[in-house]
């Protein structure tokens, strides 16, 4: 039996009940050459049950079962369980349009030379409508993922960058990949058609994402291609250093204030000189 062109990797951790939902949009697929490699990170919940529906359903659905690690650790052993010239990554509680997969070959088969299909995206659950994203610009990724987790790409390419960084275990980790993926000679081509779902959850990974947390991640990024960087924006990790250590000079000067207010000296000089104050604002 000859390998399939494409390999679809489905994480799952607690997402046993949007499972089907994501497998049902794999089975309604317009282009039938593709494998679905379900990888239960170590989830709690009935995702093997889930999965063996399927698997016994339809061949081209296989299981595999890890201690949890993360998502990047979870699309990393797909990845690697995959035999597909092609790969597609597709979270658990997303859906991929029916033709996704043949306008994405297509595409791939007539201009060789593209790196990276995606689609224009549309969401749904608790919010719905067309999701707009900016356009592709390789600059511009750097500083802001404009691309969904479920582009597709060739495996060959994937093993070139080692694959998703498990370092980004709070988030981020698709734009992380991109960024190793691509450089700015690379063709991605976005088809312009909504091909892809992302479903809004309250408690999604996304919405938990706190400031100091989207901070975090993005200096992790920075940190993770850090040569990338410095010969695109030459000056980015000087100033990035500087202006760390004016902040952390402005912290220790907020701490010393602090630390001043307390004292003693302080608070009878506050008190002596409390009735200029008075006069001063009549």
């Amino acid at each position: 039996m000859n390998n399939p062109l494409v390999s679809i990797i489905v994480p799952c951790y607690n997402q046993a009940k949007y499972l089907p939902e994501a497998l049902d949009s794999v089975l309604a697929q317009t282009y039938h050459d593709w494998e679905c490699i379900i990888v239960n990170d170590g989830s709690p919940d009935n995702t093997e049950e889930v999965a063996n529906q399927y698997c016994n359903k339809d061949k081209r659905f296989k299981y595999i079962y890890k201690e949890n690690g993360g998502l990047s650790s979870a699309r990393n052993a797909g990845i690697q369980s995959s035999s597909g010239e092609f790969i597609l990554p597709l979270d658990a509680d997303d859906l991929i349009g029916e033709h996704y997969l043949e306008k994405s070959i297509h595409r791939f088969q007539h201009f060789p030379d593209t790196k990276l299909v995606y689609c224009k995206a549309a969401l749904f659950g608790e919010q719905v409508g067309e999701w707009t994203l900016p356009d592709y610009n390789y600059e511009a990724l750097l500083f802001e993922n404009m691309i969904f987790c479920s582009a597709i790409f060739r495996r060959f390419d994937y093993d070139k960058t080692g694959g998703y960084n498990e370092n980004m275990t709070h988030g981020f980790e698709d734009w992380d990949f991109w960024i190793s993926l691509l450089d700015e000679s690379d063709v991605v081509y976005r088809i312009p058609e909504i091909c892809f779902y992302y479903r809004i959850r309250y408690q999604s990974m996304a919405r938990k994402i706190t400031e100091e947390t989207m901070q975090f991640l993005t200096r992790q990024i920075v940190m993770n291609h850090k040569e990338r960087y410095k010969e695109m924006f030459p000056n980015i990790i000087y100033m990035n250093s500087q202006i760390r250590s004016q902040k952390e000079s402005i912290k220790s000067m907020e701490n010393e204030i602090i630390r001043l207010r307390e004292t003693k000296a302080y608070r009878l000089g506050k008190f002596i000189l409390k009735p200029f104050s008075f006069f001063r604002q009549k």
